[in-house]
């Protein structure tokens, strides 16, 4: 995942420019979401906080019954990414849902990334991924998701970059608590999607729970496992399972 090098967005403490980073952000924010649909929104903010930050990719996820709802990316790379940590369960996002606390981890190939979550570290280096900037969007009583952002290259982010990646997580909270979910407030509804997807993956864990007779959790955790064996999403997996292409009692 690329990184193109640019100056420091949020300069440096004292040096006055917190102002001028917000309004630099705002402005950011206000262009590119310029004439998007709902639907396109997340998407939208996701790559302004790869124009405004040193890294090559951004997900945003909501916080969902079991899994993460991944709601837009800035690219395929940093949405495969957002689908791995659904899929395993692991992985600076999911730890930020549980605590409402930021992750930073500067290098995933350090030993306490790597100790940390074995698999994910393991999966973003194949993938490019060396850093991960896991952000909470709520706040740490009430987390709702979270921004996660991915570079290519070790490292952390200074004062002044944390601080606009920041003010996009909580300009992104806004914005999103302020689309219109209500069915009753849009044609077609921009989390429809969304949500069928998710229902498609409890759909599928509830037939490998009547074909295992296991409860919801193992049954997950089989999905989970299933899909990371054969180098796929639990999307992926759950859809043959519910057309029947995919049977968890099958010898």
């Amino acid at each position: 995942m690329a990184v193109r090098p640019r100056d420091d967005p949020g300069g440096e403490p004292g040096r006055g420019t917190g102002g001028r980073a917000d309004a630099r952000v705002i402005g950011a924010v206000l262009a590119g979401l310029r004439g998007a649909e709902p639907a396109a929104v997340p998407a939208r903010l996701c790559a302004v906080a790869v124009e405004l930050l040193p890294v090559g990719g951004a997900s945003v996820s909501l916080r969902g019954d079991g899994m993460p709802v991944q709601l837009g990316a800035s690219g395929p790379g940093a949405a495969r990414l957002a689908q791995l940590q659904a899929t395993l369960g692991d992985g600076p996002c999911r730890h930020v849902l549980e605590t409402g606390e930021p992750v930073l981890a500067r290098d995933l190939a350090a030993a306490d990334c790597a100790g940390r979550w074995p698999v994910f570290a393991q999966q973003a280096l194949g993938a490019g991924v060396r850093a991960v900037y896991a952000l909470p969007l709520g706040s740490g009583a009430v987390c709702v998701g979270t921004l996660d952002l991915y570079r290519g290259i070790p490292g952390g982010l200074t004062d002044g970059q944390l601080r606009v990646a920041r003010l996009v997580a909580g300009v992104m909270t806004v914005a999103l608590m302020d689309l219109p979910y209500d069915l009753r407030d849009a044609d077609e509804p921009w989390l429809g999607g969304l949500a069928a997807d998710h229902d498609r993956v409890h759909q599928a864990v509830g037939m490998i729970m009547a074909q295992l007779n296991v409860g919801a959790d193992e049954a997950l955790a089989r999905l989970r496992a299933d899909a990371f064996a054969h180098d796929r999403t639990a999307l992926e997996v759950a859809l043959d399972v519910i057309t029947h292409g995919r049977r968890f009692d099958a010898p």
